[in-house]
């Protein structure tokens, strides 16, 4: 077993930092302590916290915390930031807003960037929250960048979605054209006390009455104000209504297994390009040949793939 896996079985929280400083960094053994730590997945409560900029997702999520560990449970948070095209870095500003929790030994924030991933989600976040659960925590939240409709990668890792809106900001017709819809499992009506509560709440209804009328689960819209606290035990309630009825209609079971279906894939598909950058980091006569206009892109991209494949039955490891 590797080292770091050993003890994330112990709950080491040294180890949980360590171990995700591994896979951020794209480490060698990465892959052999994933491996390791799957049987020990698969008990936490997977919470997506998604929606519009400013909609006070991560206010949300501070004060839910807050809630949670009221109730004993401990908590996991992968806060999920833009990551700048030109710099790569990202300005990891939900951290900020959770500060009180810095101290307490039930709860571990995690801020990352994006890292280039179109759906919000990169592959290193999926694989943060696996660590998190592997470590024991009682519910993971992740709260994503709010970019539109990127924002429907969350479905492929959450069990219960929660999508964050305010009233007087068009955010209804936003969710509606992005598809967020129909991947919500609730709706969080956040900063309640303004003007346009009503009318939001009707929108919500009467788009729900048209996506959602023969479906076994209908989301329900719940009010918070997150700054004041209030709402939140509602929020937590319907939370935990939808996880046990995913449980019991299979629907837990059903989404696991698609989203490991998916990260085999991505899996095969990271590692395939990092050989394939790897073995053409010396040879680079392609790119002149697409430059001088000798050959198409799309030519050079399927000989470069005949190439790779050819190296592979040349070691044997074809078909």
């Amino acid at each position: 077993m590797h080292p770091l896996a050993e003890r994330l079985s112990n709950q080491d929280e040294r180890a949980l930092a360590k171990a995700i400083s591994l896979v951020e960094n794209d480490s060698e053994d990465k892959l052999e302590l994933l491996k390791d730590i799957h049987p020990m997945t698969g008990r936490a409560h997977y919470i997506g916290m998604t929606g519009s900029p400013g909609a006070g997702k991560s206010s949300l999520v501070n004060r839910l915390i807050t809630h949670l560990r009221k109730q004993d449970l401990t908590v996991g948070v992968v806060a999920v930031d833009p990551t700048s095209p030109f710099s790569g870095g990202a300005l990891l500003g939900d951290r900020v807003r959770m500060a009180d929790h810095f101290t307490d030994p039930g709860v571990f924030i995690r801020s990352m960037g994006t890292r280039g991933s179109l759906g919000g989600l990169s592959r290193t976040t999926k694989e943060t929250v696996r660590l998190m659960d592997a470590f024991g925590f009682d519910v993971i939240l992740i709260e994503t960048v709010g970019v539109g409709q990127s924002e429907l990668d969350i479905m492929k890792i959450a069990d219960t979605i929660a999508v964050v809106l305010n009233p007087g900001s068009g955010d209804v017709v936003q969710v509606f054209k992005a598809g967020i819809m129909e991947i919500a499992d609730l709706f969080i009506v956040n900063k309640a006390d303004l003007p346009g509560v009503p009318k939001l709440l009707a929108e919500l209804e009467s788009m729900l009455d048209l996506v959602k009328h023969d479906a076994p689960w209908r989301p329900p819209i719940v009010k918070a104000i997150s700054v004041q606290n209030l709402g939140l035990e509602n929020v937590w309630k319907r939370m935990q209504e939808h996880f046990e009825y995913s449980k019991e209609s299979g629907e837990r079971d059903a989404r696991r297994k698609t989203s490991l279906e998916r990260e085999v894939i991505e899996v095969v598909h990271d590692e395939m390009m990092k050989q394939l950058m790897e073995r053409e980091a010396e040879d680079k006569g392609w790119i002149e040949e697409v430059k001088s206009g000798s050959i198409d892109p799309y030519s050079a991209a399927v000989k470069l793939l005949q190439d790779y494949m050819g190296s592979l039955e040349r070691k044997g490891m074809g078909r």
